[in-house]
């Protein structure tokens, strides 16, 4: 069974930071483009980050280029999202997937597995 979940969410002041981590099962994610996207209350998901198989190209929502990083490491099965200078604005439940494109993505439509999410809470 895949699965992927996450983790590493929290209650952060603004300018603060987090780590959030997607420990996948039943995948190995060294075969698939990973991403992270957030979904705030009332407002539709978003695209975050995402990264290549090999981590050699990535791709960030302009909201976030220069704070937030992706990463991962294929020998854990694990991605990671390190977020810092953090906003209210970046308040949100935050999802990992997966995407069988060979591409760094950033449309929800390339992503077919999908974790529970992490709440993320920014205060100001």
């Amino acid at each position: 069974q895949v699965q992927l979940v996450e983790s590493g969410g929290g209650l952060v002041q603004a300018g603060g930071s987090l780590r959030l981590s997607c420990a996948a099962s039943g995948l190995a994610t060294v075969t698939y483009t990973m991403g992270w996207f957030r979904q705030a209350p009332g407002k539709e998901r978003e695209f975050v980050a995402a990264i290549s198989r090999s981590g050699a190209s990535t791709n960030y929502a302009d909201s976030v280029k220069g704070r937030f990083t992706i990463s991962r490491d294929n020998a854990k099965n694990t991605v990671y999202l390190q977020m810092n200078s953090l906003k209210p604005e970046d308040t949100a439940a935050y999802y990992c997937a997966r995407s069988r494109t060979l591409a760094a993505l950033s449309s929800s439509g390339y992503y077919d597995v999908w974790g529970q999410g992490t709440q993320v809470t920014v205060s100001s």
